[in-house]
């Protein structure tokens, strides 16, 4: 079984580089979309959320790749990425119109749920500047043959996006293989994004294209089966009640299809509440499978972001120690962590991390 082959700090500026579109999330609080009178503001995308992680818990040199508007809206969501310490020389700005007819930053109303009452999401990105970039809009080769970066981060939902997105996630997959950058893509399905397009079938045409180019593929159950192809056997209709097993048997046959991808992961979730999930992790690596310590009803306060948290803690676990039994539990630690706050981006430690990870309790520190 092929390793992964990770470059050093010493040739590369940065340590991880993700492409995607970042949204201006406005979340209501404990209350609902419909009936909110004041909303907080957060910045939040899928991919975005992994840079952000390594960066902000995990202390690595992250950038992101997108585009926005050239609004105080986009300002607004630029100043939150400085916040969190992510580069943004990479952002490509768009002239702003005045009425949004032909660029837009997207928005994205989110309310937490609590117990029986899930977590709804409501975006608004059409024709948002991100959704718009194309082939050739970005210097892949001046990033990845020049700059050098150690992993590129991408994933289903950007590439969703419009025919073009998923052209410009194609062509950054295969720039940065060739220039030996690992490769990591969260499949993220979002039925919302898909239905209007083509379903299922176009997802699986647009990501299995993707997936020839990918070392480490992320995903759930549900991805695996929507984006890819795989059916899980053994498991209730919402796919909330999958075993280990089952998981373990799509995922080799997953590998006998994808023989490029050198590593998967997943979280392993059970929805009993909004508030309540039990949760865990496997990842498979080098022929063998791991499992990262599974936590039985954790308390939730906002799931958003939960799993691009554990897909941060993973990379960040293999590029520091190169143990994937290590890396899937920093994966679900920070996971876990990530959905004690609000918003789509973790507020967490490393320290933090690794004393969960080694069986730390949740006592005050004073």
């Amino acid at each position: 079984m092929a390793k992964l082959q990770i470059k050093s700090v010493e040739e590369t500026k940065y340590d991880c580089l993700s492409l995607g579109e970042i949204m201006l999330r406005l979340d209501p609080g404990e209350g609902r979309v419909r009936t909110a009178r004041s909303f907080a503001a957060w910045e939040g995308g899928g991919e975005y959320n992994v840079a952000r992680g390594l960066r902000r818990c995990f202390g690595l040199r992250t950038g992101v790749v997108t585009a926005f508007a050239e609004n105080e809206v986009g300002h607004l969501i630029e100043d939150f990425i400085l916040q969190g310490g992510v580069d943004t020389s990479l952002i490509r700005w768009v002239p702003y119109d005045g009425v949004g007819r032909t660029v837009r930053n997207g928005l994205n109303f989110t309310e937490r749920g609590f117990g029986v009452r899930g977590a709804v999401g409501v975006p608004d990105r059409g024709m948002t500047a991100a959704s718009q970039l194309k082939p050739g809009d970005i210097d892949w080769e001046d990033i990845f043959g020049k700059q050098g970066v150690r992993w590129f981060h991408t994933g289903g939902i950007y590439a969703a996006l419009s025919e073009s997105a998923a052209e410009v996630t194609l062509e950054a997959v295969k720039a940065a293989q060739k220039h030996g950058t690992i490769v990591s893509y969260d499949l993220n399905y979002r039925p919302s994004l898909w239905k209007s397009i083509g379903g299922q079938a176009k997802a699986q045409e647009v990501n299995r294209e993707i997936a020839r180019s990918v070392d480490v593929m992320i995903g759930n159950e549900e991805d695996f089966t929507a984006c890819l192809g795989f059916e899980v056997e053994g498991v209730d209709e919402n796919l909330s009640n999958i075993e280990v097993e089952s998981f373990q048997n799509m995922i080799k046959k997953v590998i006998a299809e994808f023989p490029n991808f050198k590593a998967t992961a997943t979280t392993l979730r059970s929805v009993k509440t909004a508030t309540i999930n039990d949760w865990g992790a496997i990842c498979w690596y080098d022929g063998e499978f791991h499992e990262a310590i599974h936590r039985k009803e954790l308390e939730i306060l906002d799931r958003v972001g939960g799993g691009d948290s554990f897909a941060s803690g993973f990379i960040f676990g293999m590029m520091e120690t190169g143990d994937p039994a290590k890396a899937v539990n920093y994966g679900a630690a920070h996971g876990a962590l990530a959905m004690t706050t609000p918003g789509d981006t973790s507020m967490v430690t490393r320290g933090e991390v690794e004393k969960l990870m080694g069986g730390g309790s949740a006592r005050v520190v004073r």
